[in-house]
């Protein structure tokens, strides 16, 4: 045990009793350390650009998603568009119809005309090229040779606006036909045979097949040249159509 008069024991004049060596170093560590655990404007002004930066690539990334599903979405469209108008060509010349009163196919350079088999009757139906868009008109179905008559008459005199008529597909730069006629495949604006089964008018004798030659621009979000070959049922010995 110390004696009283010990130096150990002695206090500096004016030391709080209680107070040892080390009783004004613990608020100064404290205070560093509050001083260094916070951000600096510097940090924060950095973190934020980190931020802003990710954000903006994160948009973009969005964005170019965003853009190529739409794109896929035009594609699948314009392609079920264009199978869908094919469709309907082919089934216009499988439901070809020689009435005899009539020409049942005939093609100029610009429209291909002819008569079709429906549910009502027998109906004209018109393909044309008209203003870089190909458009198809069908007539009201006839019963009778006089309004099959008429309606053939009216197709020939069609300005684009009538009833019935619609663009099929945009962007055609231009089209050509060719029949299968012995063995080969020839321009349809040439002439053909002639046939010979007592109808009502002179008319060539239908080919075989036809074959479909469309020029796709730029337009129609396609390129090249599409090629489609229909071949034609054989018609009837004796022509049938409306009394």
């Amino acid at each position: 045990m110390k004696a009283p008069g010990s130096p150990c024991s002695r206090r500096p004049p004016g030391a709080a009793a209680g107070a040892g060596s080390f009783g004004a170093g613990p608020p100064r560590q404290l205070a560093r350390l509050a001083a260094s655990s916070g951000f600096t404007l510097v940090e924060l002004l950095v973190a934020l650009f980190i931020l802003a930066l990710l954000a903006g690539l994160s948009w973009r990334g969005v964005d170019g998603i965003v853009r190529t599903r739409d794109a896929s979405q035009e594609r699948l469209e314009r392609q079920l568009r264009l199978q869908s108008v094919i469709g309907q060509w082919e089934t216009d010349l499988a439901e070809l119809q020689d009435t005899g009163s009539v020409v049942p196919l005939r093609f100029d350079g610009a429209s291909l005309r002819l008569t079709r088999r429906v549910a009502g009757g027998v109906q004209v139906v018109v393909w044309t090229l008209r203003d870089g868009a190909w458009t198809r008109w069908s007539g009201p179905a006839a019963t009778t040779v006089q309004d099959l008559q008429e309606s053939w008459l009216s197709s020939q005199q069609l300005l684009g606006n009538e009833p019935g008529n619609l663009k099929a597909l945009q962007g055609i730069e231009g089209w050509q036909l060719y029949y299968w006629r012995k063995n080969g495949w020839t321009n349809a604006q040439s002439s053909g045979d002639v046939a010979e089964d007592g109808a009502a008018v002179a008319r060539e004798q239908l080919p075989g097949g036809v074959r479909l030659q469309l020029g796709l621009g730029e337009g129609s979000g396609f390129a090249g040249t599409l090629i489609r070959d229909v071949q034609l049922a054989p018609q009837p010995s004796t022509a049938q159509g409306p009394a």
